[in-house]
């Protein structure tokens, strides 16, 4: 599979966001694709290109049970001013948050654990049914993401030689590309962004931002967890998952 990668990120090395997105939706180049939104401070603008293609394009959302009530408000404004067709709310399991974290402390505990209970488990079981996946990744986020190409083989932590793809269509979009799309297109921003939310995710876990701080530091504040798993390789900090997996037992 990563011959492949390699021959698609040959082939669209020139091309635009646009131009990949109309690859795998409507030329389905890769075939059943999935896009993962967490309807955070600059996802509508992938959101918008990609159903600009193809408004029946599966769009995976994670509610934890912990985000805050804007995004779940911003979450439906959005389905329902850009037409989208196939949005999927996921959840983990209720027999897994019994199990887990019955009391709901988890976040307080461990937090890499709840992310794995609440976050990576439950979108790690509805990807099996895609054969790769649409994020709204960029370059510029870290150093690690740097070198972050259109397309990028994720392997199968439990199943070696097996993977799906993972498709980064803004990889070498800037901070002001985003806002540049969002400000054309008349995209509503998250209402959290004006309170000083630039990074948003949980809200036991996510924190306003001063002026001068990383746009990141107020997740996770004063921890060293920076990520919550989801996603996992070389382009990027932390693996998947807790190394207990202790929804997949």
């Amino acid at each position: 599979m990563q011959l492949i990668v390699d021959q698609l990120n040959h082939r669209y090395k020139h091309h635009s966001a646009t131009a990949v997105l109309q690859a795998v939706l409507k030329e389905r180049i890769l075939g059943n694709i999935a896009l993962v939104s967490s309807f955070g401070a600059e996802s509508v603008a992938l959101i918008h290109l990609c159903a600009m293609v193809d408004r029946s394009v599966p769009i995976l959302f994670i509610d934890t049970q912990y985000l805050f009530t804007e995004t779940l408000v911003y979450q439906q404004e959005i389905t329902e001013r850009l037409g989208l067709r196939c949005l999927k709310i996921i959840q983990a399991r209720s027999k897994d948050i019994a199990l887990h974290d019955k009391y709901g402390a988890l976040k307080f505990t461990d937090p890499n654990a709840c992310c794995h209970v609440r976050k990576t488990a439950p979108l790690e079981d509805a990807l099996s049914n895609y054969a790769g996946w649409i994020t709204g990744r960029k370059r510029f986020q870290n150093a690690q993401r740097a070198q972050l190409e259109f397309f990028e083989f994720e392997p199968d932590p439990k199943i070696p030689g097996q993977g799906r793809i993972k498709i980064n269509p803004l990889a070498h979009w800037s901070s002001d590309d985003v806002r540049t799309y969002m400000d054309e297109n008349r995209l509503p921003r998250h209402p959290l962004v004006a309170r000083g939310f630039p990074s948003i995710g949980c809200a036991p876990c996510t924190s306003a931002v001063k002026d001068g701080e990383d746009p990141r530091s107020g997740r996770w504040r004063n921890q060293e967890k920076s990520e919550c798993g989801i996603h996992r390789g070389k382009s990027d900090t932390q693996p998947i998952g807790d190394p207990h997996e202790p929804a997949h037992k």
